[in-house]
């Protein structure tokens, strides 16, 4: 198996957990720190792009070490019931990355996507100098939806939209930088799909926000704005794709990727591909990257990926009652304190064996 270059690899754990760097590519468990100059400084080999990022614009550095981290947080929320919950646990997260699996494909969408995210934000509250609203004087006017009180009633783009276009750009200008260097090999040709499908995740499903100006309550003039969708709901959207990830394989050129099996469609832009079958994340195996499923919190009564059956992947389970602290009886205090009394509370966990 070819693995990705170590500069890449590199480059996602200093933006995940720049601190305590084991050498130049490994980090060890630390919170992600904000810190654009940390970054492009343990990344030395950062060329192209990405430096001129670090050296001209250290500000969307910072946004994209947020998106990262935006990004990650989702994924473990995604798969927190699924046998790999996207630990960042760096020795088995590495070797993920070096695998063209779906749970890679997952990774790297949306990673590519919180930094799309993190960056158009950043421009629409202000936070950085190089982009703000977005610009809407030659686009077509939005149209009427329908409903009461809406005929008639006059329509203009106005408040401040999100500028989309400049987080897509930034993002791809910094995440996709590396892979374009060898867009000839297979796993390159991989992360760029997918990091494509992360930010179109979030470019594609722009919604459309008005409010009503008028006399009395009346709505004779609408302005409306464009907004990003929640961030959850990019991580539902890339999850559905993420069930439903195309196998692929190199074409003979090098430069084409085809779909495997019989009378299959080439899987489209916002689709999730991999090359690679997954571990079955059962038992713990440095090799593939896996923690197991040993000792995982388990639904005994569901049905689904979070139940006993397949969590435990047949293992069985044991019930255990622990106890746990809470704030409760909380009482107001003018001005401005909120006192909490701690009570016990006991819990019945299943666990995987």
């Amino acid at each position: 198996m070819l693995h990705r270059s170590r500069t890449q690899l590199g480059l996602f754990f200093i933006l995940l957990c720049p601190a305590n760097i084991i050498g130049l590519w490994w980090a060890v468990g630390s919170p992600l720190v904000m810190d654009p100059n940390s970054i492009c400084r343990k990344t030395k080999r950062l060329a192209g792009k990405q430096a001129e990022l670090c050296q001209l614009e250290p500000e969307i550095v910072q946004e994209v070490a947020k998106g990262t981290k935006l990004g990650v947080r989702e994924c473990q929320y995604q798969f927190r019931f699924r046998r790999w919950n996207c630990t960042s646990h760096s020795k088995y997260f590495g070797k993920i990355l070096q695998q063209d699996i779906r749970e890679t494909a997952f990774v790297y969408a949306i990673t590519a996507a919180g930094v799309s995210h993190a960056i158009t934000q950043a421009c629409s509250m202000g936070e950085l100098l190089q982009c703000g609203c977005e610009l809407t004087r030659s686009r077509a006017p939005p149209s009427p939806t329908a409903g009461p009180g809406t005929e008639g009633t006059a329509w203009e783009w106005g408040g401040c939209g999100d500028d989309v276009q400049f987080g897509y750009e930034k993002s791809q200008q910094f995440m996709d930088a590396k892979s374009k260097k060898g867009k000839n090999d297979i796993h390159a040709l991989i992360d760029l799909h997918n990091n494509e499908a992360g930010r179109l995740a979030v470019r594609s499903y722009m919604r459309t926000e008005c409010k009503c100006h008028g006399l009395s309550g009346s709505c004779t003039l609408r302005t409306c704005w464009r907004k990003m969708p929640h961030f959850r709901e990019v991580g539902d959207r890339l999850l559905e794709r993420f069930n439903g990830a195309f196998k692929v394989m190199g074409g003979n050129d090098g430069k084409t990727l085809i779909p495997v099996g019989d009378n299959i469609k080439p899987p489209d832009k916002q689709d999730l591909i991999y090359s690679a079958d997954s571990p079955d994340f059962c038992s713990a195996n440095r090799k593939t990257g896996s923690l197991g499923t040993r000792g995982r919190i388990c639904n005994s009564t569901a049905m689904d990926t979070s139940g006993c059956d397949l969590l435990c992947c047949g293992r069985g389970h044991r019930d255990e009652t622990v106890v746990l602290e809470e704030n409760c009886l909380c009482r107001f205090h003018w001005c401005c304190v909120v006192q909490c009394r701690k009570c016990s509370v006991r819990q019945e966990l299943s666990l995987c064996i």
